[in-house]
């Protein structure tokens, strides 16, 4: 069974995967990769509170709630896990008519990964 550290381990490695996909300006993947930081740092809350594999869900939201931290959580940092839900999707399938896929300019890309970054700390205090 995986544990908190699998998840962790994880994590860490696709935020920095998320800042070389920014140093070489692929926007989209930035953003997918803030996506998989999330979801898996969610995910090793999840083992660490059920001592299970979690499930094999993306939707953060969804997965927010699994951890009960629904409640809990900043309401900056609620709008980040809404922000980066569809891009888990846009990445998959580029092609959709998808409005955020326009709107991912560098300076917005970089919010993007700065408001993970912020997100990804506050969820670790949850450990």
């Amino acid at each position: 069974m995986p544990t908190d550290n699998y998840w962790l381990s994880l994590a860490y490695y696709d935020l920095q995967t998320a800042e070389a996909m920014l140093q070489s300006k692929r926007y989209l993947y930035v953003g997918f990769m803030c996506h998989q930081t999330i979801e898996k740092a969610l995910k090793a809350i999840y083992a660490q509170n059920n001592n299970e594999v979690p499930p094999k869900i993306h939707n953060l939201a969804r997965l927010l709630k699994l951890v009960e931290l629904e409640d809990d959580i900043p309401h900056d940092l609620f709008n980040v896990i809404h922000e980066l839900n569809p891009l888990n999707v846009a990445s998959r399938y580029p092609d959709e008519d998808l409005a955020i896929i326009k709107e991912l300019t560098p300076e917005y890309t970089r919010e993007i990964l700065n408001n993970t970054k912020e997100l990804f700390e506050w969820l670790l205090t949850k450990m």
